[in-house]
């Protein structure tokens, strides 16, 4: 049995060592053009000279001879379901019985004039685009980053630590909109300014200048002011990397289509992690890597964990957990509590927790993952919701075993 893995991230990863936990003499074959595997979420650590391109590994060592995966870096070009193969760019064909897709996903330059030719400017997403950023900023000293979701903060974070002059764009009204409320993200905004960084908010890009040097070194906004720079990041998105189904049969609407099992819609073909678009966060891509690796291996195994609107973060020391989209509809409730050390804020619908926000100290906050992903009603434990636990949710019945009863009850 041959099992083929295209990507050598979190899903990827995860899919071969459980395969050869449950078929230690099947073959294993990675395919992927990465030099070295690493984590994704640690790319501005490196920026910053934190880690090393070794240190960014989250495998040991002798992760492939010692499980005798066979790691082949190229990039695979085009998938072939009738045949069983995958071409790879330099051609050849490798024939598998199972294929994993992990492939992940890529960033998105938007088309705005110049961005997607001029060459100080990158997007942040790969090992190999933190090495193009980290060599340019050698010799760049004032740098604008185009977007404040985690990706751009991190990418800014880092800048900052090498004393650069950052300007941070961001289309809305405050930084990390899509994790963060407003009294949240505007104590993040206060430490990076207080560490030197600069914001734009509420603002877009509409031109840029561009001389023969190829190099953007101005951005025009939409209310007539001019931005100087001498790089440019771009953290305004991802895309999933599926350009090795084209032509294929392999069912792609935006995100590759797959079942409750995660196959795709060609028989022996899974795909996990970023390219299905079921939850783009580091643990459920492990998950699916270990549930598509269990379908491949012949044990039927469904993927229930689809909740992915989970964030955490850590800058400057202040520690922020974000669970559920954040939005409050007509008819919720709102929760807060803030003092000097922490903020908290949660959305009840319907007596249920849709969402929670907890910046400060974030010690035993599973059990509001719990609460949100199992929609348990909260029934008057609504009132303490930040100072639930576990306990407040089992009890022990008559023969000693911990058994769930309802809140309301």
């Amino acid at each position: 049995m041959t099992h083929v893995i295209l990507g050598t991230g979190a899903a990827g990863i995860t899919a071969a060592k459980t395969i050869r936990e449950l078929q230690p003499d099947a073959r294993i074959i990675m395919i992927s053009s990465d030099e070295c595997v690493h984590s994704r979420c640690m790319l501005h650590r490196y920026l910053s000279g934190e880690r090393t391109e070794q240190t960014l590994s989250f495998v040991p060592k002798d992760f492939f001879d010692s499980l005798h995966i066979t790691w082949l870096k190229y990039e695979a070009n085009h998938i072939h379901p009738l045949k069983r193969e995958v071409e790879l760019s330099d051609h050849t064909t490798i024939h598998y019985d199972q294929l994993l897709i992990a492939t992940g996903a890529e960033s998105v330059i938007p088309p705005i004039m110049n961005f997607r030719e001029a060459k100080n400017v990158f997007g942040l997403r790969h090992l190999s685009d933190a090495k193009r950023i980290r060599s340019f900023a050698e010799q760049a000293s004032r740098i604008l980053v185009v977007g404040s979701g985690l990706v751009g903060m991190d990418a800014a974070y880092a800048f900052l630590e090498q004393k650069k002059d950052v300007t941070v764009l961001e289309m809305a009204d405050r930084i990390l909109p899509k994790q963060l409320d407003e009294t949240a993200g505007r104590t993040y905004q206060n430490l990076f300014e207080q560490h030197g960084c600069r914001f734009v908010l509420g603002r877009k890009t509409v031109l840029s200048t561009m001389p023969e040097t190829d190099e953007i070194t101005s951005v025009l906004l939409d209310d007539g002011s001019l931005l100087s720079c001498d790089m440019i990041v771009v953290a305004a998105g991802v895309r999933p990397s599926t350009s090795c189904t084209d032509g294929s049969d392999i069912c792609v609407d935006r995100f590759i289509k797959v079942d409750d099992y995660l196959k795709t819609s060609c028989d022996q073909i899974y795909a996990a992690g970023d390219v299905n678009g079921i939850a783009g966060i580091w643990p459920n891509a492990m998950k699916q890597g270990m549930t598509a690796a269990y379908n491949m291996c012949g044990i039927p195994k469904a993927y229930e964990d689809t909740y992915g609107f989970k964030n955490t973060m850590n800058f400057y020391g202040l520690t922020t957990l974000s669970l559920g989209d954040g939005m409050v509809l007509k008819g919720d409730e709102v929760f807060v509590e803030e003092d000097a050390k922490s903020y908290k804020k949660a959305i009840l619908r319907d007596g249920i927790l849709k969402s929670i926000l907890i910046q400060g100290d974030i010690d035993y906050a599973g059990i509001y993952q719990y609460l949100i992903k199992n929609q348990l009603p909260l029934g008057n434990l609504k009132h303490d919701i930040f100072h639930l636990s576990f306990g407040d949710f089992y009890g022990i019945d008559k023969t000693g075993q911990f058994t769930y009863h309802n809140a309301i009850g």
